[in-house]
């Protein structure tokens, strides 16, 4: 049986995690404000598959083959970091975005809406780390039932992840016209938004543990 303190840990990393902007956020609220709260809900659907991808492969054991290859959970790490200093660079260079107020984006149907959404946490280098790298630590297998502890970890997070990615799908045409119609709150959110994301980019770059095993 798995700890409360273990599911609290799982709820912990997951809001620390969806709260710092990254490619979920920008693609759902691009989505949101181009094409409405409809077509933000679908890719937040396509967005959940993605996080079941992930707990489906880490109760399968994904963490022993990166313990068993060392250098490609290297590369996943440093991609994932490299990715990250690149957004964080397009938030604070001179004339760079705020999420809230993203690209435009062509109409998709309601397939590819939750496709992309899919494929972006698919993508995404900080849902990688949760499941790979930290999730893992949380698992005691003197508990044992290893495999069920790391669904009920995964399903914590997942939880989170979504009912907070939710009330940003359901709030981000709102909030898009708030920073429009101030300029200096928009500077503020695309300088914490940068410095959130480099801040996670040298963490996961120069982190030197190992992914564990599970």
């Amino acid at each position: 049986m798995i700890s409360f303190a273990a599911l609290a840990g799982s709820a912990a990393i997951g809001l620390g995690f969806v709260l710092s902007p990254g490619p979920n956020m920008i693609y759902l609220v691009s989505r949101t404000v181009t094409q409405g709260r409809r077509a933000g809900l679908i890719s937040l659907a396509g967005v959940a598959a993605g996080f079941l991808v992930y707990l489906v492969a880490a109760t399968a054991g994904l963490t022993t083959v990166f313990r068993l290859v060392p250098p490609l959970y290297t590369a996943i790490k440093l991609a994932g970091a490299a990715y990250l200093l690149w957004l964080a660079w397009q938030a604070v260079r001179p004339g760079g975005g705020t999420v809230f107020a993203p690209r435009e984006l062509p109409p998709d149907p309601p397939r590819r809406l939750f496709t992309m959404g899919l494929v972006t946490n698919l993508l995404n280098p900080k849902i990688a780390v949760v499941y790979v790298s930290l999730l893992p630590q949380l698992i005691d297998p003197d508990r044992g039932h290893v495999p069920l502890q790391s669904l009920a970890l995964g399903l914590a997070q997942i939880a989170v992840a979504l009912t907070v990615n939710g009330l940003i799908v359901l709030g981000a045409g709102g909030v898009a016209r708030f920073l429009a119609e101030r300029p200096g709150w928009q500077r503020a959110q695309r300088y914490l938004m940068g410095s959130v994301l480099g801040g996670l980019a040298l963490h996961v770059g120069l982190d030197r543990s190992r992914a564990a095993l599970a």
